[in-house]
């Protein structure tokens, strides 16, 4: 059983597959809060603790792999892995085998999670598409028709963008992300949540209008992250959610480069 952990800076989240290529299943995931000053064993406390709350020893888990954007985080990932699960860790970097072209410059400036967001919407949904992930960042990735990441663009996340405004707006405080009933606010918590949703969806579209014009009009768009089933909502141009995209990625890319 392969345990994929998609390690960012606000949230880590954490699946577990049984069986591998066409056949492989996931079995449960979760998302847990980012803590850089997690120990070794705090994590491996914790993972063992919701697999068993799924029903899943952790002796079952025989592989690991890893997409991180944070690096302090990675030595105690790599002691979980070799302590916990006594394997060598795979992880996401400039030396794997992609089996596409990473058309950036340098490649290794591209985020492990922005290269697994790429590999895992080429192989559910084909090129050329979009993937637009809602994270402590909103990264917008371009794929194209034969599954090359072209690039993309970074953007502050819906997240940080709203803490900065709470923190440095002494009237404003903060609000529950939810959509508001209309997007003229009539009051400052529906002012605020009409900035979130029809805000950023707005900013969406624009940046996925400008990517077509670029890639191509029939390029699908994909939404990933924690936020994307809310900004949806208000988009014209988010054709689908998928909450695991990039751990399909991380999955595929494990087993590409252990077949290899």
């Amino acid at each position: 059983m392969l345990l994929a952990m998609d390690v960012g800076n606000t949230n880590v989240v954490l699946a577990a597959y049984h069986g591998r290529g066409s056949n492989a299943k996931l079995v449960a995931d979760w998302r847990i809060k980012t803590d850089r000053d997690r120990t070794t064993d705090e994590l491996g406390v914790l993972v063992k603790q919701l697999l068993e709350h799924e029903g899943i020893p952790l002796q079952a888990i025989s592989h690991v792999a890893i997409s991180s954007v944070v690096p302090p985080m990675n030595e105690t990932l790599l002691s979980f892995a070799r302590k916990y699960v006594t394997t060598e860790p795979f992880i996401v970097g400039p030396h794997v085998d992609t089996g596409i072209k990473i058309l950036y410059n340098p490649p290794s400036d591209v985020g492990a999670d922005r290269i697994c967001n790429a590999v895992g919407a080429f192989a559910q949904y084909g090129g050329p598409c979009i993937v637009v992930d809602f994270g402590t960042a909103t990264t917008l990735d371009a794929v194209a028709p034969n599954g090359d990441y072209l690039g993309g663009c970074i953007l502050p996340g819906v997240g940080i963008s709203m803490d900065a405004l709470y923190r440095q707006a002494a009237r404003l405080y903060r609000v529950e992300f939810s959509a508001p009933p209309t997007a003229v606010g009539t009051n400052t918590q529906h002012a605020m949540q009409s900035g979130i949703v029809f805000g950023f969806a707005g900013q969406t579209d624009a940046m996925v209008e400008r990517f077509k014009a670029e890639i191509g009009a029939t390029a699908r768009v994909i939404a990933t992250g924690g936020l994307a089933h809310l900004i949806k909502q208000a988009s014209r141009t988010i054709e689908v959610v998928d909450e695991l995209v990039t751990m399909e990625g991380l999955r595929l890319l494990f087993e590409r480069n252990r077949r290899g």
